[in-house]
């Protein structure tokens, strides 16, 4: 196929200040910009073998110059109109499945852009602002040099841009027609969807942008195309701006490219020079809140209208009404008004001496108070007057019945609700309830030493109370035969038997039965209940078996 334009930086409207992204100050009316931005790109056009080796270098280099000018109308609207002009590309012929690339030389102009861009909403310097736009390539610059597809081009776009204190962002995202539909060394060509986005900070009082700006395409023409390395260029720029004199800016920039899509160079570099001229605020008026006529630096009262007086602290504030007692509260307002007092919200206490201060309003004044910041009640004890009521504690372990498992027997803190407040071991119901269960290795009756603490504790209850005799119920889940199980629960209870006896327990007080699967506590449906249902039990013998 013949040439096409190549070049993939395309460069912001005049008045923005990155170099592809647009910062939108669509402000003033009749407002004009004009600047020229230098671009110069390495390998941007280079043609590789099947096994990815590069062949030859049909555009090894090239320098361009973008003139644009535009206008800002009635504070929304923006025309612009952009010129490239190569004014020099270098490379080398090269035959590519026969087919011949010839290599541009020399100058040439490129396609002539007009674009229209029509702020949406917020302003510049705004967190967010938005635009839409249309761009127009007119076809004046030539396919033999690269400068052209040889048909108009069209780019509607949505942009964004916004500051946020020093951060400074902008984005883009639009679609670009192109007529062409042939393929480029193997690569398909034709509409493209576009995208960038910008991010950085503003300093030295915001007239320097320091930054990147990542913008690129990809082929949509075909499905084949979509998001592929060779019809996708990328591109990274870092880039500075500074404003001058208010008015104008030089900007310079480098990047890399980072695909091998068409028009993709390995290196860019990128220099701009614009005239804008800035915006001007207004001269302001003196401030006068109240417009009382006057001025807020001077009005004593400026938000209520007044007279003015030669006292500054009663120029431009209303006559006073009387104050007998000379407190600040005016007469009408005041409940004291013959006493000093001070200015309250209530109007049965405004204007009178201050009551002996409640700072948690319980009644109790605060020097008798002794919780004088948490409301309480009451009381003839000096120590507790005033003070909430304790919740209740019946164990005595420190911690409330409302949150203590075991509130009548004493034990530590636990952060599990159903161990909070619990002893190792304690009578309860007819048992000795323990907090954790007896655990045994896997499939066997020898104990673990991680439950000798338990154990102990139900010995120290044993010995405590030498009166009780002990039945040991030993139970499982229901994984493996009920048979296995009523076997391995019964030697599990006596081996816990045994570990008593050892441990100082009369043998005479304890007896063991097993059970198996038969009694659940749970559903073995699921790995919690069939951990819950493998335990042990110490039921406190009355001499028959307790039916259940």
């Amino acid at each position: 196929m013949r040439g096409f334009a190549i070049n993939r930086f395309d460069p912001a409207e005049r008045g923005s200040d990155w170099f592809v992204l647009e910062s939108l100050d669509l402000r003033g009316e009749a407002r004009p910009a004009v600047g020229v931005v230098g671009d110069w790109g390495s390998k941007p056009l280079v043609l590789y073998s099947a096994d990815g080796t590069q062949e030859k270098r049909l555009i090894a280099d090239q320098v361009f110059v973008h003139l644009g000018v535009g206008i800002v109308l009635v504070d929304h609207l923006r025309l612009s109109a952009n010129l490239p002009w190569a004014l020099h590309q270098g490379g080398e012929q090269a035959i590519v499945d026969g087919a011949v690339y010839n290599a541009p030389s020399g100058g040439a102009i490129g396609d002539l852009r007009m674009g229209a861009d029509l702020r949406l909403v917020g302003s510049f310097g705004d967190p967010f602002t938005a635009a839409f736009g249309v761009q127009f390539h007119i076809p004046t610059g030539s396919q033999s040099d690269y400068t052209s597809d040889g048909e108009v081009r069209v780019a509607p776009r949505l942009l964004g841009a916004g500051d946020i204190g020093p951060f400074a962002y902008a984005i883009k995202v639009g679609l670009q027609y192109r007529a062409i539909t042939d393929s480029f060394a193997d690569s398909p060509m034709g509409s493209e969807c576009v995208a960038g986005g910008a991010a950085g900070f503003r300093a030295a009082d915001r007239k320097l942008l320091v930054g990147a700006e990542l913008y690129g395409s990809t082929v949509i023409a075909s499905e084949d195309a979509i998001l592929k390395r060779k019809t996708s260029p990328l591109e990274l720029l870092f880039g500075l701006h500074y404003t001058l004199a208010s008015d104008f800016r030089i900007g310079a920039g480098i990047g890399p490219g980072l695909t091998r899509g068409l028009g993709t160079p390995q290196m860019r570099l990128a220099a701009s020079l614009e005239w804008m001229p800035a915006i001007v605020p207004p001269p302001s008026r003196p401030s006068d809140r109240d417009h009382d006529g006057i001025p807020d630096g001077e009005d004593a009262c400026p938000d209520t209208r007044g007279p003015k007086t030669d006292d500054p602290k009663t120029n431009g504030c209303p006559p006073a009404p009387p104050d007998r007692d000379n407190d600040g509260v005016f007469d009408p307002n005041d409940a004291c008004p013959d006493t000093p007092g001070v200015k309250t919200d209530d109007p049965k206490t405004n204007g009178c001496p201050p009551a002996p201060p409640d700072r948690d309003n319980d009644g109790i004044s605060d020097p008798d108070d002794a919780c004088p910041d948490a409301p309480g009640v009451k009381t003839d004890d000096p120590k507790t007057n005033g003070c909430p009521p304790l919740p209740a504690d019946r164990d005595k372990d420190g911690i409330v019945d409302t949150e203590d498992a075991c509130p009548d027997a004493a034990g530590p803190k636990n952060e599990d609700p159903k161990k909070n407040g619990c002893p190792e071991a304690r009578i309860e119901a007819g048992q000795i309830k323990i907090i954790e269960q007896v655990k045994f290795r896997t499939g066997s009756v020898q104990i673990l030493s991680e439950s000798n603490s338990i154990l102990t504790a139900v010995a120290q209850i044993l010995r405590d109370n030498p009166e009780i005799k002990v039945r040991i119920e030993g139970h499982t889940d229901n994984r493996g035969s009920a048979a296995m199980n009523m076997g391995l629960s019964s030697r599990r209870a006596a081996s816990v038997v045994s570990w008593l006896v050892k441990n100082g327990v009369d043998k005479s007080r304890l007896t063991s039965k097993g059970y198996g699967l038969t009694r659940p506590l749970e559903s073995n449906a699921t790995d919690d209940g069939r951990q819950n249902n493998r335990r042990v039990e110490f039921h406190i013998d009355a001499g028959e078996e307790t039916k259940k």
